[in-house]
């Protein structure tokens, strides 16, 4: 058991900025690492280092940070000293349950106030949490795209092909990685490929609807974190972080587009122009289909567990959103996706409040069901037969592909605006939070 003289020593350390600011330092940029490194944008980074360095005493006009994709770097400075510490953050990956913890944690070192060895200790375990055990996120890769192709018009048959192509081509990409190592882009060239061929056998097998699988079968390898995050941190003036998130996930799509692409041209059929971007069914269905696609990528993505129920009703929310306005009101896909991304944004805006988890946990995976499956895949189609096709067809394919890229667009910004637009209210709230603790700590 610590004795009193111990806490009090331990509550002076937080109480003088460079007393042991070599530790504190570590600490700070172990925070900013996690985040970095399991998928949180630059906003947050510095939103919660910021936090950890005013909880341990180091006041704002004193701490700096410069913030890039693979490097973090702070100066703690005054008129009589300077510490600065760098910290690389070679992986990327994304890992919500982590991302939401680390917030949390900030939180509480202010309230409950932690001692250094506390919150070491607490973010040592955040560190090691577990992921959810291999065989649900294989489960949860194919449930989520089989939910997926009902979106784009699959029968059950289909979406039951579908949902196997997924499952396997995820077991692929564990091999490649975890297995032998491959280099992670090469891996999302393999698995787009594994994906694509077998949901193209699909039109061998009894259904009705046998082109779909082939195009939903590789949705959960879209890389939506980091657009997202690339949008938020280039309309937050960040730019630096951004261009390297940009280039990180045009490198992604575009190893995920050549697996397809040598998929599609080793497969027999005449073109995707045969398929609905308007598949027939009811919005209860829509709902259902929308609601188990967000929670398996929400499992995909290693959301908490608490948080699943909210993402699940965010993906039933964003996509009836979209096809009540595109649908029923005539609008166009891209201001239906807008607007159903923003909505959800919204919502998880004040969601934050209750569930203490930040909006970029609840809004990915409710955004993921709709990617523009069907449109990308015509543009794809008319590229590798360029030679064959007609003016009209060439004409038809270079509009899918505009439509699709807006698409995209519309559901980074809709994902990303409403954050943007109520940062300097939720920053004020966050300030007049954390003073309010700190007075607390300076109060005893």
């Amino acid at each position: 058991m610590k004795d009193e003289n111990y806490y009090s020593t331990q509550r002076e350390l937080l109480r003088e900025t460079f007393t042991e600011i070599g530790r504190k330092a570590e600490l700070i940029l172990t925070v900013g690492q996690l985040l970095m490194e399991n998928g949180a944008d630059t906003s947050q980074i510095v939103r919660d280092m910021t936090r950890v360095a005013a909880y341990m005493g180091i006041p704002a006009d004193k701490f700096h940070l410069h913030i890039m994709y693979t490097t973090l770097m702070l100066n703690i400075s005054d008129e009589h000293h300077s510490h600065t510490s760098f910290r690389k953050c070679p992986k990327h990956a994304v890992n919500m349950k982590i991302i939401s913890a680390v917030s949390r944690l900030t939180w509480r070192a202010l309230r409950d106030h932690y001692t250094l060895d506390e919150f070491k200790g607490e973010l040592d375990a955040v560190a090691k949490r577990p992921r959810y055990p291999g065989w649900m996120t294989v489960l949860a890769a194919g449930t989520g795209c089989g939910s997926f192709g009902i979106l784009l018009g699959c029968d059950f048959n289909a979406a039951i092909y579908t949902a196997v192509a997924a499952i396997i081509a995820k077991l692929v990409q564990m091999q490649c990685v975890e297995r032998f190592g491959i280099n992670h882009y090469v891996a999302l060239t393999f698995t787009a490929f594994t994906a694509t061929i077998i949901g193209y056998f699909a039109h061998l097998l009894p259904t009705a609807t046998p082109w779909q699988p082939l195009i939903a079968a590789a949705i959960f390898l879209v890389p939506g974190v980091p657009m997202i995050n690339a949008v938020s941190d280039m309309l937050n003036t960040y730019l630096v972080s951004a261009s390297a998130r940009i280039m990180h996930t045009l490198v992604m799509v575009g190893a995920i587009t050549f697996g397809i692409v040598f998929a599609i041209g080793m497969a027999d059929f005449d073109s995707f122009t045969s398929l609905a971007t308007r598949p027939e069914s009811n919005f209860l269905i829509f709902a259902m289909a929308a609601a188990l696609g967000a929670a398996s990528f929400a499992v995909f993505f290693n959301l908490p567990k608490r948080l699943l129920i909210a993402a699940a009703v965010g993906g039933a929310i964003c996509v009836c959103t979209r096809n009540f306005l595109i649908f029923e009101l005539g609008f166009g896909a891209p201001v239906g996706t807008l607007a159903g991304a923003a909505l959800v944004g919204i919502i998880a805006m004040e969601a934050v409040h209750w569930l203490h988890t930040p909006s970029l946990v609840l809004i990915v995976p409710a955004v993921i069901p709709l990617v523009p499956g069907v449109l990308i895949y015509r543009f794809l189609f008319a590229v590798i037969n360029i030679r064959r096709i007609t003016v009209d067809e060439l004409l038809m394919a270079v509009q899918s592909g505009v439509d699709a890229l807006l698409i995209i667009l519309a559901i980074t910004i809709g994902a990303a605006l409403p954050s943007i637009f109520a940062s300097r209210s939720l920053a004020r709230l966050s300030k007049e939070k954390q003073d309010k603790l700190l007075n607390e700590i300076y109060e005893e």
